[in-house]
Formats: C-alpha cells, structure tokens, sequence
C-alpha cells in the first residue's frame, strides 16, 4: 500500500512539474517572438518579428525547438546552438498527441546545431495548419498544448536555412524567394534582419543566395548574444515581410597564422546522398589523377557514409563532410563551397561521385600521375602583367552518359569496370573553377560557374579530355537518384509537369518503376578505354583474376 501511494505521488509530482515547464515555456515564448505563417510572398503579406531563441537544453525536458517539413513528410528539427548532446532518446510528439521517433541525424558544422529527423504520422496529414511538435526525451506519454499557443511547421519551400560570413559580408542561404532560375528579387527591396534588432542592406540577389553587410555590433560580441539569428526581410509595395529562418549569423573567423601555407592547386565539391558504396573508388582515382582534397557536402545520408570516409581518411586521403541536410539545394551547396573553401585550394572541380574525370592522351600511361589534371589548367604567361587575352578562369569538360551496360546490380569493382556502354553523342559539361575568378554572385548552372570581368572560359576537345557520367546504373541503384533530385530548379520526376524536359529520363515516367528493357538502354556505343586503363592502374591480382585496389581501401 505504501509502494502504492508512493508511486501515486511521485506521478502527481511528475505532473505538476511538466505542467509548470509547459506553462513557463509557452508563455515565455509567446512574449518572445510571434506566431510565423506561411504565405505567398506576392500577396497576403505579415510582419513578422524574428527574435533570438535562447533556451538552454537539460535532459529530460520537453521543449519545442525550430521544426520544418521537408518533402516525402519528413520533419527536420533543428536545436539553437546552446543545444548540448546527450544520451536520451526523443520524441516528436504531434499536434493528435500522436508520437514519431526522433533519429538523429548529425550537427551543422558552423554553429553546431544538433538535428533530428521525425516521420509526420498518417493521421496528422490530415490537419490543416501542421504545428511544430514537441520535442521530448520523456517516457510517459505527454499532451499536446494548446493549438494557439504553438507556431506552424516552417516550411521548406520558404525558409532562411543557413549562412556564411566572410571578412567583407554575411551570405545568406534562402529558400523560395527567387523561386525560377534568372528571376531574382532586386536587393534595392531587400534587407538581413538579425534578432538583436540590427538591419543591413543586400548588396547581391541570386539564385538562393543574398549577400549582405555584416551587422554593426559584430566586432564586439557579448557572451550573451552570442547566437543571433539572421534572416531575409522583403519590402514590395509598401508592405514588409520576414522569411521564417533556423539560420545563426557567425562573425568570420578569425585568421589562423598555421594556415598561411601554400593552397592545395585542385580540390574537388560535391553533393552526396547515400553514396558510400561509390566513394572509395571516387576518391582513390581522382586523388591518383590530381586532386588534393576533397569536400562532401552530405544532404542528409543514412547508409555508411561516415564510416567510409574514416577509412580513405586512415589511408591518407584528405575528405572534409560537411553536414548539408537542405533537400534540393546543389546550387546553394556549390556556392557555400566555393567561398569556404576558398582559403585551402585554388581551383575547384564540381563533379559528382557518379563521374570520372579521363583523357584519351593517358591510354598509352603506364601509371597514374597527379599531374594529368594539372595539364587541363591554363599554363602561366610569361608575361603575365601584360593583358592580350582575358585571363581563363573556368575547365570546361563534356560529358559521355553511359548506360546499365546489361548490369542488373552495382558492379562488384566499380562503375568504370561494370558500365562501358554509352550514348554517342557529348552531354552537358562539367567544370575546374578557379575560385578567385567567380562572380560575387556565386551564380552556377549545371555545375559551371558565371565568372568575374576579366575571365574567360576554356572548352575541352573530347580528344583532350571528358567526363564519363556513369548515370543511368543498375536500376537498384538509380532509382534512388528518381527518388531524390538535389538542384532547385529540375522538376522533381515524381511530379507530372515537363514530360519533354531534357532533364527527365527518355522512357522513364513519374513513377519508380522499371521501364521495359532498362538494363540496355543507352547504348550506343561500346567504351572501354576507361575500364582498360583503371584495370592496369588500379588492377590487384588475385585467384578470382584481379580486384581493383579501392576493395581493399
């Protein structure tokens, strides 16, 4: 009995505590900022007041940090920087009371703020508005508070999402404002608003990315304002309106006096999304051919991406993960990567993990040399202070698109011994930027840059060298590339609009079925000079006949 009644009261406490924390929080955060709604950013336009969210995380607690639906109802939480890790596990809970797992799913790199990813419950889609959930680690059930004291879900397709700030100005990373490709916002209209009241003007509109001065305070920040969220206010015929944001201004950082070594000549920027099984012989080859370091820019994988990487990093590869959860942004990845990496490499080549950079002039090679990509780059002028020419500033290499080549699953030695079979005819480029040479717009289409006044670009001759775009594999393997495209402005395939675009897949429709006769699609033309050359570079024996050495990385 005594056990009992003991249990009785320590659930009462339990309860009036939980109570408490509910009533504190909620009425604290209502004076702190205003309730975001999402609307159209041509019509219906609020004011909204974005203040600095400065809760401190204990374990065991419920809590209601910053929650944004992505496509597919997926919910991405993302904790305020003073977010300290913790052993526990969590819990979305939803606006029925209904419950999702929390996982999750890594730290943004620059202002260490912890994410998670829930599922949004079949039941709850059928609500209109979605609120953001409650956050908890508890292990009894909870209740939902009241609908009127809990914002809406931000929502991707309009979202201020992440920044980067240089010695110059702050860039800004935003989501459904420019919303088509070459229709950009004048930045005469637009503003950075930061939470500690400071306003700048936007000096740049492109694509995803606003450029803009940095706030006043910056050179003196107290311990107390250390985290300042940041965001894109628009002002269009008299009316005003804040872009919901999860983005943090940090002041640049301040210059380590280690790092004043000679930059690495060519680094190579990529997007990745479960691509483990391919990295090893990504990596191994281009390093083999002359690339220094590589940057990933991980949207959001959850095969063993991590694990793969300490591994090339154990054998001497240079790889930087850089966490990257924003679906459909390669664009804006491209452009943060131009400017972080900056400081370590002088050229940068945007190439995917599905493609192999490769001259017929290296048939006749009897071993890799890091200077083959050396040679695709300009020579220095002699006289270089004298002007003919603009100076180049941007590789262009095309592209040859090969098929499944009859293969039913990934190839066991890689994609350039399975695949050597490809259309005839040179696809899109891809490019070797020189990173001082882009635009201060970071303006990139197809992964090729627009450049500065005074730069020009330089197109490879297919004889001199090109690009072997392993795209359309196995169909195990693309349809997960169906699944998830990552540019803003390619439609998603899964949405019935634009069946003509040169975008989509010939003979592929808007659902992840296999089409008739996949495996030898694409086939025009039998290419094995990759295969040959990579088999004598890169062969092992072994008594099956030979491995290549990425199956031992």
């Amino acid at each position: 009995m005594r056990r009992k009644t003991r249990t009785t009261f320590l659930s009462l406490v339990t309860t009036i505590f939980l109570f408490a924390s509910f009533s504190l929080f909620f009425s604290s955060n209502q004076e702190k900022q205003e309730t975001i709604t999402q609307t159209n950013i041509h019509s219906h336009v609020h004011n909204l007041i974005i203040q600095e969210e400065k809760e401190e995380y204990h374990p065991h607690v419920t809590t209601s940090p910053d929650s944004i639906l992505f496509p597919d109802w997926e919910v991405v939480v993302v904790f305020s920087p003073e977010y300290e890790d913790a052993d526990d596990t969590f819990t979305c809970v939803f606006q029925n009371n209904d419950t999702s797992p929390a996982i999750s799913s890594g730290i943004l790199p620059f202002n260490k703020r912890a994410t998670f990813k829930c599922i949004l419950p079949n039941r709850v889609r059928r609500y209109r508005p979605f609120y953001q959930p409650i956050f908890t680690t508890a292990s009894h059930p909870i209740s939902f508070p009241t609908k009127s004291e809990m914002p809406e879900l931000f929502r991707w397709n309009f979202l201020a999402y992440e920044t980067l700030s240089t010695e110059n100005d702050v860039i800004l990373f935003v989501k459904g404002v420019n919303k088509h490709q070459g229709m950009n916002h004048v930045p005469e209209n637009l503003h950075c608003v930061f939470s500690n009241g400071d306003k700048t003007p936007v000096i740049s509109s492109v694509q995803e990315v606003f450029r803009c001065h940095h706030p006043s305070y910056r050179k003196n920040i107290e311990e107390d304002e250390k985290y300042i969220k940041v965001s894109l206010e628009i002002s269009e015929n008299n009316n005003r309106l804040v872009v919901p944001s999860v983005a943090y201004y940090a002041p640049p950082a301040q210059r380590r006096t280690v790092e004043k070594k000679e930059k690495s000549l060519i680094c190579a920027c990529t997007m990745v999304y479960n691509v483990a099984k391919f990295l090893k012989e990504w990596v191994v080859y281009h390093s083999n051919i002359g690339v220094e370091k590589f940057f990933l820019y991980d949207n959001g994988s959850d095969d063993e991406l991590e694990k793969v990487v300490n591994e090339v990093l154990e054998r001497g590869y240079r790889v930087e993960t850089i966490l990257w959860p924003w679906t459909k942004t390669q664009e804006a990845g491209f452009s943060h990567c131009a400017t972080y990496a900056n400081d370590t490499c002088t050229w940068m080549m945007y190439i995917d993990v599905d493609e192999f950079i490769f001259s017929p002039k290296w048939l006749s090679a009897p071993h890799p040399s890091s200077h083959m990509l050396t040679s695709f780059l300009p020579k220095k002028r002699p006289n270089a202070h004298v002007s003919i020419l603009p100076q180049i500033g941007q590789v262009m290499i095309m592209c040859y698109e090969f098929g499944p080549s009859n293969q039913r699953v990934h190839p066991v030695k890689g994609v350039m011994q399975g695949y050597t079979c490809r259309t005839r005819i040179e696809q899109r480029h891809k490019s070797i930027v020189l990173l001082d040479a882009i635009d201060v717009s970071l303006l990139n289409v197809i992964h090729h840059f627009e450049l500065e006044n005074g730069y020009r670009v330089k197109k490879l001759s297919s004889e001199e060298g090109v690009v072997n775009h392993y795209k359309y594999q196995a169909w195990s393997e693309f349809k997960t590339k169906f699944r998830r495209r990552v540019s803003a402005y390619v439609v998603d395939w899964k949405q019935e609009v634009n069946p003509k675009s040169k975008d989509r897949t010939p003979g592929l429709g808007f659902e992840p079925v296999e089409p008739k006769g996949w495996i030898n699609k694409f086939c025009d033309v039998q290419d094995y000079r990759l295969k040959n050359v990579t088999q004598r570079w890169f062969g092992l024996g072994s008594s099956s006949g030979y491995k290549m050495a990425w199956q031992d990385v």
